[in-house]
């Protein structure tokens, strides 16, 4: 090959290679301006499709829409540990629509990103519930879960939303989007995130007396979980920015959920010092808002050794529910009252 064809060939090929980059840059951005303008997950970016009810799907997804929701003044904040407490309950008692944005196997990090979510859409929320359980007891600043979440679905940034976008998954959930709006009689998911797991548990055999269910009966160990002895617990300290951030008439109560009694740490032991630092912390880190109640439920009583309250060591049933809701509820109408909760 002569230079002067060899010369020819290197310039087709740069031609060809910057007329593939720019296909595939086209590509990118049309899917891009699609994906922007569906808005799969109905997070409000795009006002185009948005028909104002929840498309069935996980909580993880349907959040989005759910905590912007204008409709809902208070909002609960968890994951199966808080999950049962029913929003229309807490509606009902208190006067404010609730929304529940619990998600089960969440921790700290993806409920903050919830609760900034859904502050970032309600500036003066009149009540804000938030059930902090073992996983906000790890001393590892990234709060770390290993279950999979969307973040760039509720990120404030639009480069991080875009990314996003990016996905395979999200590709997938387009036809679905499009099909389910162009449908006359759309199948809808509750609009306040209400999810009775009772059922689910007794479809997986978790039926009659709960006290049988596996390792029910498992006490406690004497030591902690590695990397939840403190000294210091980071979900206390994003918390009480967050708590400190949030408008003055604003009711917060923080509520850690029951557990059986034989998984509760023994007296006197270091496991049972752990969990008293952790509760210390995240009780300190709500007093810097006025209007702030902490309810402690996971402790020793006659509801945490009543078996039949509990599915299994960390998930109870509907009467303890209750109880729960009822105790959340009087904390709220105190705080609206203007006194202080204890």
């Amino acid at each position: 090959m002569t230079g002067s064809e060899r010369s020819d060939a290197e310039t087709r090929w740069a031609g060809w290679t910057r007329g593939f980059i720019q296909a595939f840059a086209g590509i990118v951005a049309g899917y891009l301006a699609l994906a922007y303008a569906i808005d799969p997950f109905d997070s409000g970016r795009s006002p185009l499709l948005s028909v104002g009810a929840v498309r069935p799907q996980g909580p993880r997804t349907s959040a989005a829409l759910r905590g912007r929701d204008p409709a809902y003044q208070g909002a609960v904040f968890g994951n199966s540990h808080i999950q049962l407490i029913e929003p229309g309950r807490l509606a009902q008692a208190t006067g404010i629509p609730f929304v529940q944005l619990s998600i089960p196997a969440t921790g700290p990090n993806e409920q903050f990103a919830l609760m900034n979510w859904y502050l970032r859409h309600h500036a003066a929320p009149r009540a804000l519930v938030v059930a902090a359980d073992n996983l906000w007891c790890t001393n590892d600043p990234a709060l770390p879960n290993d279950k999979p979440f969307p973040f760039w679905l509720f990120s404030e940034h639009i480069a991080v939303y875009l990314r996003g976008l990016l996905r395979w998954s999200v590709l997938e959930e387009l036809p679905d989007r499009i099909g389910w709006l162009l449908r006359k009689q759309r199948e809808t998911a509750p609009r306040d995130g209400w999810w009775d797991y009772e059922a689910d548990y007794a479809a997986i055999g978790h039926t009659g007396h709960p006290g049988t269910a596996a390792g029910h009966e498992a006490r406690a160990p004497e030591m902690p979980e590695p990397g939840t002895a403190g000294p210091s617990f980071p979900a206390a300290e994003r918390f009480a920015a967050i708590a400190a951030g949030l408008p003055a008439e604003t009711a917060l109560v923080l509520v850690f959920p029951p557990i059986y009694a034989d998984a509760l740490p023994r007296p006197g032991t270091p496991r049972e010092r752990a969990e008293q630092a952790c509760k210390a912390a995240l009780t300190a880190s709500v007093r810097g808002h006025r209007r702030s109640a902490v309810l402690d439920w996971r402790r020793d009583g006659p509801e945490a050794r009543d078996a039949a309250l509990f599915f299994d060591p960390s998930h109870y049933r509907h009467p303890l529910a209750q109880k729960i809701a009822a105790d959340i509820a009087a904390a709220i109408v105190t705080l609206e009252d203007g006194t202080k909760a204890r």
